[in-house]
């Protein structure tokens, strides 16, 4: 038997903290047991116990110790010593879920399996091994009369392994007609076994007796084994019925701890399950495909206002945008874009997919080359999406016209810490198109107090070419698609001050999270000043996948002027299992050479920041409040207009698509734009030609600049 054990500490509400146990894991039952010591262990004295058929581990990527197990309804916490500890039990944990959930699962439609199917399997198995057990010995004849050394020891290798799987075999036909025996006695009697002849009498007998179970015809009770596999029952009856087999705890219909009352903790968000909407556990591990996405119910939760008498339903945006096509014949596929209703998906009603998509992966694995399914994606590319840091551009372009140092530094951190909570349009989190190599998007906004500018303030030679001098433009390409690389850069010609930045993206499993590191840095470049200011970027957390997925950010950040000195670091605060608060953040700014910052910033990046400063009296005031800011909409020309490449243009069909809940051509739309992106690169690679970047350069490993920046073309 295959069993795990050691000490872990448990979670609980009723000291609220955490207990230590000793757990015991066993891989066969599938089953995690825990017991208040070692000692009461031995008795058998159990504590409570997990399920893991079905269950899904959760990670913290911010806490290398903890880890979580949902099943049943229920969400249980435990820590390890140190991170290697928790690996070595996330695995095993992993393995035994995973081979339990791939166990044979019959078709609702199909008649239940009889004994005779089962006599029938255990048969097939037994001639194999009899083929095996020949072929074994005829290895052996041949070992014994090979010269050569090196090719006699590799035989001899093959034949260990080929001896180590004819045991197992043979131990696992003999344990299947003991539980076959024990599941359905001879004429309905439970034979009981002695320590000598158990097996040879009950199993592997060659009696004509039956057994008529209800609904069935008698069927044979006994099946023939080879003389191997009942030579070897018998050598091994002892241990396969002795006091092993009685310590075996029986696998309960659900989790539970004995202290029932103390409800073990568990956050209803990052529950996967509700009561009775669990979907079945997918059978088999393969590839993700398109052709494994059902037909889906509509991702617009339709709940219209009816009266009594069934008055027609009111109809929705989504008809609404339709209908509003069908008029003028074509597609509005600006109004697409435009429209802000970001419909939420009930994922419940998509957990068997999504399921099925996490049974690919393992905790801690790069989920680069994993296929999304289509129906979690957002409306619109990743490109776009870097266009909402300046979702309130006047925060932006206001570092510019600061006169002092520590004026200008606070700024950026204002500007910073509001630069998130613009980007998301629905209380469910999606994952925005992943761009296409040489995708570009470029928008515009006005910037506020607004000013009337004549066509000759435009900038011909800047990003984006039909903008003014006192709007902020915007441009973002796709430079790389190993590794993904996206870089973007914004400029406001009148005030002088720029942004360019680049982030290659990450992601990793964490069970019942995912984790997108952005990896690269942004800087601000205020021209007058000659100064830059050095910004990184927090990781981002997609929580509940398999319910209602929420964002959140985690991590630390860092904001810096070299020439000034000046400096700021960010935490980004991931919720805590044991707590409530989400979306926390703190931040800290210093000086020159300052030991201790001279202003100390905390809050919700969603929310409300309120400062704290060194050198004043009062405890704290208001530093932003995101709810009260404006959201600046951002200026695109018409799809009409558009490049081929750019954006809105490129993904029209997959976002007219999902907007409609057609989820089928949602999918082959995307598929088409990946496929042609796969032959390009074949091609490419046929010919010898490397990809040509349009508007950014690469300076050094994975560092891109954009080509035209306002400091070469006004300085």
């Amino acid at each position: 038997m295959a069993v795990v054990e050691g000490f872990l500490s448990k979670w609980t509400n009723v000291m609220k903290g955490w207990q230590y146990r000793w757990f015991v894991l066993d891989e066969n039952s599938g089953l995690l047991s825990y017991y208040t010591s070692k000692e009461k262990m031995m008795r058998g004295v159990r504590r409570g116990c997990v399920r893991l058929k079905g269950a899904v581990i959760g990670i913290d990527d911010e806490d290398d110790s903890t880890f979580t197990i949902t099943v049943d309804y229920k969400t249980f916490h435990f820590q390890a010593r140190d991170a290697e500890e928790r690996e070595k039990w996330v695995r095993a944990l992993e393995d035994t879920i995973l081979r339990h959930a791939n166990r044979m699962r019959w078709d609702s439609n199909r008649p239940p399996p009889t004994v005779k199917d089962f006599d029938n399997k255990v048969s097939e198995a037994d001639a194999y091994l009899q083929l095996m057990i020949e072929q074994t010995k005829n290895l052996e004849d041949r070992i014994g009369s090979i010269a050569d050394v090196e090719e006699k020891a590799k035989c001899q290798v093959i034949l260990e392994h080929a001896n180590a799987m004819l045991h197992n075999i043979k131990h696992s036909i003999v344990l299947l007609q003991i539980a076959k025996n024990t599941a359905y006695p001879v004429n309905g009697v439970y034979q009981p076994r002695s320590e000598t002849s158990a097996i040879n009498s009950t199993i592997a007998t060659n009696s004509a007796e039956a057994v008529t179970l209800p609904g069935q015809t008698p069927v044979q009770q006994g099946v023939e084994l080879g003389s191997e596999c009942i030579e070897y029952s018998r050598r091994h009856s002892r241990t396969l019925v002795g006091p092993a087999a009685a310590t075996t705890l029986a696998v309960p219909e659900m989790s539970y701890s004995s202290s029932e009352g103390e409800d073990d903790f568990y956050d209803a968000n990052d529950s996967p399950f509700t009561p009775g909407s669990q979907a079945p556990t997918p059978t088999g591990v393969r590839p993700f495909s398109a052709e494994d996405i059902p037909n889906q119910p509509p991702m617009v939760s339709a709940s219209p206002a009816t009266d009594a008498s069934n008055t027609a339903p009111r109809p929705s945006n989504a008809e609404r945008l339709q209908n509003r096509s069908s008029i003028s014949g074509e597609v509005d596929y600006d109004s697409l874009y435009d429209d802000d209703d970001e419909s939420d998906v009930e994922m419940e009603t998509q957990g068997s997919v999504i399921k099925h998509l996490l049974s690919q992966v393992k905790i801690g694995m790069d989920l680069t080359k994993v296929v999304l399914p289509t129906f979690i994606l957002e409306r619109r590319s990743l490109l776009e999406m870097y266009a909402d840091y300046f979702a309130h551009p006047d925060i932006f372009v206001r570092i510019a016209e600061l006169k002092t140092p520590r004026d200008r530094i606070m700024q950026v951190v204002k500007w910073y810490l509001s630069s998130y909570h613009a980007g998301r349009k629905s209380s469910v989190a999606k994952k925005p198109y992943n761009p296409i190599l040489g995708e570009v998007f470029q928008c515009h906004w006005d910037v506020p107090p607004y000013s009337d500018t004549d066509s000759s303030d435009i900038v011909t030679d800047g990003p984006v070419p039909w903008a003014t001098r006192n709007q902020l433009s915007f441009v973002a390409e796709q430079v790389s698609h190993h590794p993904p690389i996206s870089a973007f850069y914004a400029e406001h010609y009148n005030k002088r001050i720029s942004f360019n930045a680049h982030i290659y993206t990450k992601s990793k499993f964490l069970g019942l999270s995912v984790c997108v590191y952005n990896i690269g840095q942004g800087i601000v470049s205020v021209l007058d000043h000659d100064e830059e200011y050095i910004v990184t970027f927090p990781s981002g957390y997609g929580r509940s996948i398999l319910t209602i997925p929420w964002i959140e950010l985690g991590g630390s950040v860092s904001i810096t002027c070299p020439k000034t000195g000046y400096y700021s670091n960010v935490e980004f605060l991931t919720k805590p299992f044991y707590g409530t608060k989400k979306h926390k953040i703190t931040a800290d700014v210093f000086g020159p050479d300052d030991k201790k910052p001279f202003v100390s910033i905390s809050g919700e990046w969603n929310g409300v920041m309120e400062a704290r400063w060194s050198d004043r009296q009062e405890k704290s005031e208001e530093f932003v409040n995101v709810n009260r800011l404006a959201i600046i909409k951002k200026r695109i020309r018409p799809i009409s207009e558009q490049e081929e490449n750019e954006s809105r243009k490129l993904w029209k069909e997959v976002t007219r698509a999902l907007r409609f809940n057609d989820i089928d051509k949602a999918t082959n739309a995307k598929f088409q734009l990946e496929q042609k992106q796969r032959d390009e690169a074949r091609e490419r690679k046929l010919t010898n030609t490397e990809w040509e970047t349009k508007l950014f350069r690469r300076e050094s490993e994975d560092n891109w600049a954009y080509m035209k920046p306002l400091r070469g073309r006004i300085l």
